[in-house]
């Protein structure tokens, strides 16, 4: 969908664990930096999307999440729409947000997603994730795991999935294996990717880990399903993450310097890849052509890299190469800092964190400080056009739901 929406103010919380927080604790704080950062104060919001994925697994707290997070503050009156898609829940909040605002019904609003993982209780983290499936399939998502092994011959470890692992691992393992089988990809390449990642969080201030870590050592960690060592997989998290938006009058009577327009938000749910292109290859199509900006345009992408091999498979079907391309990207250092189109300049998930209903919005915090020239040691030189890619949940053979975002510079 082409927009007409303006980025104010960012803000988010550092990822990791925080028994010690609240989720409307976590909101609060990423809520107040956002406001601060567009110099507003919270009365200026005129409307409020707030996106969470698990909180009535993990927390308990279901229905109005939003409205607990925003009274804290002192925020009522306004409308509050609260946004649950999976792992694409705050960047489905975004795009709702800016769907609103480009639609002239508001010139104020609030993006906002947040989420609490760690709990004392693992199993309701495993939970949480296993119920971004169809659970009405007699086989939930044993099912998912069954057809993608069927179509890469590959047998499945069916005690272990969900029970001493997150599902999606088992997922992630299986995609892993059809692009090793289908274009050459090894255990290396899916390293390079978690090493990499680990370069760019160790200058996060924000990322649940600042530890940088070589090929040998993600290689020698500790396998959680094969292929897949543990550096390889996005961590559980906690965190939050705002976005303040305006309309392009609003954006005027501000005099908003460095102004980072939201110019296509593309939401879509999946179909099944055997029947056509991915969710994500759809989705990044749609915004590609609501902009006219071509892959080749981008100056740096933050996408959804909740395994390494994911990072690599989404390189092929976002654009940035062609089909069976992706680990050549890897392996010439294209997507690090300071090459041709640097990718998870935060981190990404692997080291950010994956606090799964704050994910989408913080991509945008990240792209948005990129397009300001406000990110210090990872600074892309030159930023103007970049993207977010943000995916969440499976049923069948493909994410149930993906949002891709393209944000540009205007001076």
């Amino acid at each position: 969908m082409k927009m007409h929406a303006y980025v104010a103010g960012v803000g988010m919380t550092r990822f990791g664990k925080h028994l010690d927080k609240t989720l409307k604790g976590l909101a609060g704080e990423a809520i107040q930096l956002a406001l601060a950062d567009a110099h507003m104060d919270k009365s200026a919001l005129q409307a409020a999307w707030m996106g969470n994925a698990a909180a009535g697994v993990v927390t308990g707290q279901e229905m109005i999440r939003g409205q607990v997070a925003l009274r804290s503050l002192g925020i009522g009156r306004i409308p509050v729409v609260n946004v649950e898609n999976a792992c694409a829940s705050s960047s489905t909040a975004f795009q709702q947000a800016c769907a609103m605002v480009s639609a002239g019904l508001y010139d104020v609003v609030l993006a906002c997603g947040s989420e609490k993982l760690f709990h004392v209780d693992k199993m309701r983290s495993f939970n949480a994730f296993s119920s971004a499936v169809d659970v009405e399939d007699p086989d939930g998502a044993l099912n998912v795991l069954k057809r993608m092994a069927a179509d890469i011959g590959e047998p499945i470890d069916a005690a272990g999935a969900g029970a001493n692992r997150s599902i999606f691992m088992d997922i992630y393992s299986l995609m892993a294996k059809k692009h090793m089988k289908e274009y050459g990809s090894t255990r290396e390449h899916f390293a390079m990717v978690a090493a990499k990642n680990s370069f760019h969080g160790s200058m996060n201030p924000r990322a649940q880990f600042q530890d940088v870590m070589s090929v040998a050592d993600v290689l020698a960690a500790r396998t959680v399903v094969e292929p897949l060592t543990l550096p390889m997989c996005s961590p559980i998290g906690d965190g939050a993450a705002a976005v303040i938006l305006v309309s392009e009058r609003k954006a005027r009577e501000l005099g908003l310097s460095r102004k980072v327009r939201v110019a296509a938000s593309a939401l879509v749910s999946g179909w099944d890849t055997e029947r056509g292109e991915s969710v994500g290859a759809l989705a990044a199509r749609q915004a590609y052509e609501d902009t006219g900006i071509d892959p080749r345009d981008l100056s740096c992408v933050e996408l959804h890299d909740a395994s390494a091999p994911s990072e690599i498979v989404a390189y092929e079907y976002l654009g940035l190469c062609g089909p069976g391309e992706g680990i050549r990207l890897i392996e010439t250092d294209a997507t690090r800092l300071g090459g041709r189109i640097p990718v998870n300049t935060s981190g990404g998930l692997l080291r950010k964190g994956h606090p799964v209903g704050a994910t989408g919005c913080a991509q945008i915090v990240e792209l948005t400080e990129q397009l300001q020239g406000r990110s210090g040691q990872r600074q892309v030189e030159g930023a103007r056009i970049a993207l977010a890619h943000n995916g969440g949940g499976a049923i069948g053979t493909d994410a149930a739901a993906t949002v891709v975002t393209i944000l540009t510079r205007e001076d």
